[in-house]
């Protein structure tokens, strides 16, 4: 399989921002349960950007890859206004074992494997209203690879699953109900959030994309009404590098649970995946307290 990702900076530091890039680029990879082994950049750098910089949002990205165990041959650049990097990331798969959207039984449980809130974060950071310790978590996060999470996900047979990144929470699990033909019912009480995230909500420090995503997405979901707003509007928060959603077999659970405990992979059990709505008109995702 073939992939290509590549965005303008979200963190302020040369390195982190290709190293956050690369895990993205290669995560679309993982979601698919494939296994990556070879990229080329794609960078649009301006011309008045000194060199060091260069050199590093290409060595972020060069020790990431590195990491997921790919080799990165080469690639192309041109010039730009702004700077923007990822790459395409090239992988493997079993086709019998291959995840899609498509793949969601009722019954199954949904984990998800990163917490939520990376873009609140991100634009509170761009905004000089972060706190230092939330950008470095948010940092770690999104400079963390999906490889565990989608060996995981391959060891326990998972055929339903993506990644969650520009559409949020919400519209990324309405892409699956729908290529699934089902509906999904989340617990907000069991979702996990960056540390800041819920106080930069409240204080309406959003990206547009947040905004976007409610507009489009809002009239296939349900939410309580005990959930307000602002807590509303972290399901719809865009994620850069975001972690993977799938769904659990639910004899299989209590082992999986404890084969990602051994692997030191978090997860997190954030609802359910259940018959469609006869209603085909009205959500397909229903957000309970």
């Amino acid at each position: 399989m073939v992939t290509t990702d590549f965005f303008t900076p979200v963190v302020d530091t040369a390195y982190e921002y290709g190293s956050i890039a690369a895990a993205n680029s290669l995560s679309d990879v993982y979601a698919m349960g494939a296994v990556p082994f070879l990229a080329l950049n794609i960078a649009a750098l301006p011309d008045n950007l000194p060199a060091e910089i260069s050199s590093e949002i290409i060595r972020g990205g060069a020790e990431k890859a590195r990491e997921a165990g790919v080799v990165i041959a080469g690639g192309h650049t041109i010039k730009d206004k702004e700077p923007k990097y990822g790459l395409v990331a090239i992988g493997f798969v079993d086709p019998r074992k291959v995840i899609s959207k498509s793949g969601l039984k009722v019954g199954e449980k949904l984990v998800l494997t990163k917490p939520l809130g990376g873009g609140v974060t991100t634009t509170a950071l761009k905004q000089e209203k972060a706190e230092e310790e939330h950008v470095k978590e948010v940092v770690e996060w999104m400079s963390q690879l999906n490889k565990t999470a989608s060996q995981l996900a391959v060891e326990f047979g998972v055929r339903g699953g993506t990644d969650i990144t520009g559409f949020g929470l919400l519209g990324h699990g309405l892409e699956m109900a729908r290529a699934s033909n089902v509906a999904l019912r989340i617990e907000y009480s069991k979702l996990p959030f960056l540390r800041g995230a819920r106080s930069y909500a409240e204080k309406g420090i959003f990206p547009g994309g947040a905004f976007d995503n409610k507009m489009h997405f809002e009239k296939w979901v349900k939410f309580s009404e005990k959930i307000d707003e602002s807590a509303q509007m972290l399901l719809f928060d865009p994620q850069t590098s975001g972690g993977l959603l799938f769904g659990v077999a639910q004899d299989k659970l209590a082992a999986f649970e404890k084969q990602a405990q051994e692997m030191y992979q978090q997860v997190w059990v954030i609802g359910e995946v259940i018959a469609p709505f006869e209603d085909h008109t009205g959500f397909s995702v229903e957000i309970e307290a």
